[in-house]
């Protein structure tokens, strides 16, 4: 037999062949990473678990374990190859699928729907490595990192750019009532919590075998791999367990016994109108006319509230500056049909309309305001008391990024050309929350997807809550007026309504949904549907608002407890970014 030499020549693609001793090729051997394959096979599962656990499929159920197959690559101390590319790639067909009724609307969608799909990816990459930064910077079990950092970042996706609090990991629990009551403590974030822990403590709970299986260890070298104690994996369990019992017994205790009061009868109106990028105004009278059928077929019924969708009054509702001409205002500004705009018949219309129907009326429609200097226009909505008096405008507060507004535009107005939009597109921002008041029940209105984003929900509660002789008196219900008619009959109008349903639990006040296209609805402070419309189709939903007699902390406290979890990841970003000192173990096994 031949000695071995001590020594061998190395030659790579791109390389310059040299000389490399035997024992540092062995160690080079040694140190290469897995291959990507495991990422993959762990990243597109948990892809498809979770996209099966919302719409269209609504597998609740699964939401508990969806995060269990990406929670593995926490638990190794090197990474695979291509580890965080597999692990995007994997978010990507998550929002890519997840999203596509954004393209419905208008082909022009496709860029948005596209762009933001890309944008949320990111979230997936970005969880893995903070939390592994939590468990092998820190040490932190697998079960406490991932559920913190997953439900800090949904609570900074919810404010970024924004925000877009869509496909929350608590969301997939809609159907199971006495889970999601703890979203009166601590929002849908307290719910993403407790279903992050289960999925991690059964990651931590997989054998190392399953890694070898699942080609995310090396074929040479030490391969370390975060391993809890017998009494570890003892703790994990009876943790999640006690939180879900706490959980559980939470939500029974809080909906035993309690009676909703009822108040007024509504009239939930819904016309079957599919959206378009261009509005055809030779469309606004069938629209109008429908809407009017619907209504005096609804006042048949005896509401005393009826509620109109978003912008189904099609004819905009203008303020001017005082002591300004209607020439001059023509002069500043000559792209806009000043008379037209000005038109008496237009406040008649609703008035006259309210007075029909004997009741209240609240109607989406656009506003304006126009002075010398500018032109605002806003999504809005207006109240018209059953004596034809029009009450104070609501303007949409929370604008949808490329639907309502070009981000930026009026510090980079260059972006405008980038988009498929006219000059000028685009709504104004509103300046603040509304409360009405007719025939002794106080509501605020919120449009379109202003019902989805948990923070503007519960300040708008806050805010509006007033003093009273007998104490703090909150608004008695919500109304969203919301056209979801760009979606063409989409799982996207379950999802909004199941987003939205989460808003009632937290502020513990029932809401009125009147929707273009549907799903319009009842929802109760606990947030079960009590009455509703079937989608893409003309409807009427009358029925009487289970008013609320609780309190909510949420309400009182905001967002203390996804917050802190949002401290968190910011605190582990920086540990992250800073330079790790090399590890000379060769295992860890977790307490």
């Amino acid at each position: 037999m031949e000695a071995v030499t001590a020594d061998r020549k190395i030659a790579r693609p791109g390389w310059t062949p040299k000389t490399v001793p035997l024992e540092d090729s062995i160690a080079e051997a040694r140190a290469l990473p897995a291959g990507a394959q495991g990422a993959v096979i762990v990243s597109v599962a948990s892809a498809l678990l979770m996209w099966a656990a919302f719409t269209p499929l609504d597998l609740g159920p699964l939401g508990w374990i969806c995060l269990a197959p990406l929670c593995l690559l926490l638990r190794l101390e090197r990474p695979t190859r291509a580890m965080y590319r597999s692990v995007y790639l994997g978010g990507l067909a998550f929002w890519v699928a997840s999203l596509q009724w954004m393209r419905l609307g208008d082909t022009s969608m496709y860029a948005a729907w596209g762009a933001l799909a890309v944008y949320m990816a990111l979230y997936a990459p970005l969880f893995v490595w903070l939390a592994r930064t939590a468990v092998w910077r820190f040490k932190l079990p697998v079960t406490l990192a991932a559920p913190v950092v997953w439900t800090g970042l949904e609570l900074f996706r919810g404010f970024f750019m924004t925000g877009f609090a869509w496909y929350y990991l608590g969301h997939t629990q809609h159907r199971f009532a006495n889970i999601v009551q703890i979203c009166d403590l601590c929002g849908v974030y307290g719910v993403t919590f407790l279903l992050a822990a289960f999925a991690a403590c059964a990651a931590e709970l997989v054998p190392q075998s399953w890694f070898t299986r699942l080609s995310l260890l090396p074929a040479s070298g030490p391969a370390n791999v975060q391993t809890p104690s017998a009494r570890g994996r003892v703790v994990r369990i009876g943790c999640c367990l006690a939180l879900f019992a706490a959980a559980w017994v939470y939500g029974v205790v809080r909906r035993s016994g309690v009676e909703f009061p009822a108040g007024p009868r509504v009239a939930l109106i819904q016309g079957d109108f599919e959206c378009e990028l261009e509005h055809d105004e030779a469309r606004w009278i069938e629209i109008q006319r429908t809407h009017e059928k619907l209504t005096g077929e609804a006042v048949l019924r005896q509401p005393d509230l009826i509620v109109w969708p978003e912008t189904m009054f099609r004819w905009p509702l203008l303020e001017t500056a005082a002591g300004v001409t209607d020439t001059e205002l023509q002069k500043a500004h000559p792209r806009y049909p000043v008379a037209a705009l000005r038109d008496p018949n237009i406040e008649k219309r609703l008035s006259d309309l309210a007075q029909m129907a004997r009741a209240g009326l609240i109607i989406g429609l656009s506003g304006m305001e126009m002075d010398l200097q500018a032109v605002r226009r806003y999504n809005s909505a207006v109240l018209v008391q059953p004596d034809g008096t029009i009450g104070q405008r609501y303007d949409k507060l929370h604008r949808v990024p490329f639907g309502e507004y070009v981000p930026l535009n009026d510090t980079l107005p260059w972006l405008q050309s980038l988009t498929p939009y006219p000059e000028g597109f685009g709504i104004d921002k509103g300046r603040g929350v509304v409360a009405y008041e007719s025939q002794g029940y106080r509501f605020s209105p919120i449009i379109c997807f202003e019902d989805t984003v948990p923070h503007l929900v519960h300040r708008l509660v806050a805010a509006t809550t007033i003093e009273t002789a007998d104490g703090p008196r909150a608004i008695d219900f919500l109304v969203n007026l919301t056209n979801d008619g760009w979606f063409g009959g989409s799982n996207e109008h379950e999802q909004h309504l199941i987003t939205g349903s989460f808003r009632c639990i937290e502020t513990r006040t029932p809401m009125v949904r009147a929707v273009n296209t549907g799903i319009s609805a009842i929802i109760d402070g606990d947030g079960q549907v009590r009455n509703r419309s079937r989608k893409a189709t003309e409807a009427i939903v009358v029925g009487t608002v289970p008013l609320d007699p609780r309190t909510s902390l949420y309400v009182a406290t905001g967002d203390w407890f996804a917050g802190s979890c949002l401290t968190c990841c910011g605190f582990l970003a920086v540990v992250g970014l800073a330079p790790r000192r090399r590890s000379t173990k060769q295992s860890f096994v977790a307490a």
